[in-house]
């Protein structure tokens, strides 16, 4: 089994979650927030999208799916266009609201595509290659793909309990 062959199947877990949380959801399930603020499922899947799409784009050297597929218009959201989510204030949640979770499902695939071919031509070699300075030691294009595929993993475990909630 090659490196990128294990990547792709934890990605492709991340795939599989995201669709079961989403499944069937309901406009007022997609945005409830238990507690009144916590992040609704909608925030969550959003925003482990976009994490997933800014940071992968920014190490492969491609354009964001979000920005180049027209998805920023599609989701109308009132945020900046390059929001990712980070440190969203419970207002900021609230503004993600989308007509249903199939825009999320079609965001999330497109991404997940980029995704899935940037890992497939990955050479053991190139996941040494550093992607990000600002952090001592510098951060590995491995180190990245390992992050995100934990945040992701950590933000549907928490839509699928938000949705286990309701």
């Amino acid at each position: 089994m090659h490196s990128h062959d294990v990547l792709i199947d934890g990605y492709s877990r991340i795939k599989e979650e995201v669709h079961a949380v989403l499944d069937g959801l309901s406009v007022e399930e997609l945005h409830a927030r238990p507690g009144g603020e916590t992040n609704s499922i909608a925030w969550l899947v959003w925003h482990l999208t976009r994490v997933q799409d800014d940071h992968v784009a920014d190490a492969a050297g491609f354009e964001q799916v979000w920005l180049a597929g027209g998805w920023a218009d599609r989701f109308d959201l009132p945020l900046d266009a390059t929001d990712i989510g980070y440190g969203h204030t419970p207002k900021q949640v609230g503004q993600v609201r989308v007509a249903g979770g199939e825009l999320h499902l079609d965001y999330y695939d497109a991404v997940h595509e980029q995704t899935l071919g940037y890992l497939a031509g990955l050479k053991a070699a190139d996941l040494d290659r550093i992607v990000d300075e600002r952090w001592d030691p510098p951060v590995t294009l491995g180190v990245r793909l390992v992050s995100v595929l934990s945040d992701d993993l950590q933000h549907v475990g928490q839509a699928a309990y938000v949705r286990g909630s309701l």
